[in-house]
């Protein structure tokens, strides 16, 4: 064992610097966890929250903070292009956007928008998006990352998994966060000249339940588009996912779509069940798993035209590029119109 303590090994070295990126890390996490606290500190009975983390929680909080790595940082940027661009690309083509007063304004929705990059990309663009999450822990991450400043945190989005690496580096590789001032206004292109928009001024986040809160009634044809990544297969229930966005959205609006169907309720149990609460979450009585034919056929169905359907490329999804071991999606993208 001695001889692991030397170089090249040095373990008791490595041990030392994965103890370091882990307090960056958590230093990230409290930074997140302050900003929520100053947020939600109206929603929080005193200190009633301290100690009642479930298991899930922290599963929960780890995954977020490794998300703002394929989010917000520059080394993401692959993995975002391969899903959120051809978003923007089809929205750019059939809803061209305008900053200029005289021109109405393009509202687009994205439901499960967690820590928030296609919202401010979409934003960025020229359109007002409306960003919609469940999750507290992405909502105050999102938060948080609105109002931090461009480089302002160290990640290391590797550290925590001694599996697959070609070199220590590749483990121990920090990146910054957020590699874009968020609060900053923007300089556009529009119609040959150059008109700032404010970012600040044109996005919006809010919580709850997608479909309990966007079938409201004032929610009726109030949306331009509604965008859509990485999130249908979140459905315990598609058809609900389908029925909600067709309330939302005006006549003649797009829903453009890309993403694979990992079904995230498909080995749950259903409402009602007795099975162990501790497991996955519970998906809703009769619900199912559709292929992506299926799928497309059922939106169809809900009076919508099908306007383009192609294979988007392949990505991973918050993948480490330099791995042994690659996990990759081969999603599909799509364009719908509401009749």
């Amino acid at each position: 064992m001695d001889m692991l303590c030397e170089p090249p090994f040095s373990l008791p070295q490595t041990f030392d610097a994965v103890d370091e990126s882990i307090d960056a890390n958590a230093d990230v996490a409290e930074a997140i966890l302050a900003t929520g606290l100053a947020k939600f500190s109206n929603d929080i009975d005193g200190d009633s929250w301290k100690g009642t983390a479930s298991p899930n929680d922290v599963d929960k909080a780890r995954s977020t903070i490794r998300q703002l790595y394929r989010d917000w940082s520059a080394e993401g940027r692959p993995e975002r292009h391969a899903s959120h661009y051809a978003i923007i690309d089809a929205l750019v083509t059939y809803l061209p956007s305008s900053v200029e007063a005289q021109h109405r304004d393009v509202r687009i929705l994205v439901p499960g928008a967690g820590l928030g990059r296609l919202v401010y990309e979409l934003c960025a663009t020229g359109y007002i998006a409306e960003g919609n999450e469940l999750s507290y822990h992405q909502l105050i991450a999102s938060t948080h990352i609105f109002s931090a400043k461009q480089g302002q945190h160290t990640l290391y989005p590797w550290a925590l998994s001694f599996n697959n690496h070609l070199t220590r580096a590749n483990q121990l590789q920090s990146v910054k966060v957020p590699d874009v001032q968020t609060d900053s206004n923007r300089v556009l292109s529009v119609n040959d000249r150059e008109v700032e928009t404010s970012f600040v001024d044109r996005v919006s986040m809010t919580s709850g339940d997608f479909c309990e809160l966007y079938r409201e009634p004032h929610h009726a044809g109030t949306f331009d588009a509604v965008a859509t990544c990485f999130f249908v297969d979140t459905a315990a229930n598609v058809i609900t996912y389908i029925e909600t966005i067709q309330h939302c959205l005006k006549v003649g609006g797009m829903w453009v779509n890309t993403g694979p169907l990992l079904w995230h309720f498909e080995a749950a149990p259903p409402s009602g069940s007795t099975s162990n609460t501790t497991g996955p979450a519970k998906g809703e009585p009769g619900s199912f798993e559709l292929s992506n034919d299926e799928v497309v056929a059922l939106v169809e169905r809900f009076g919508f035209e099908l306007v383009e359907h192609k294979q988007a490329p392949a990505t991973g999804y918050i993948q480490d590029p330099h791995s042994m071991l690659q996990n990759v999606y081969r999603p599909m993208f799509w364009v719908a119109k509401k009749r």
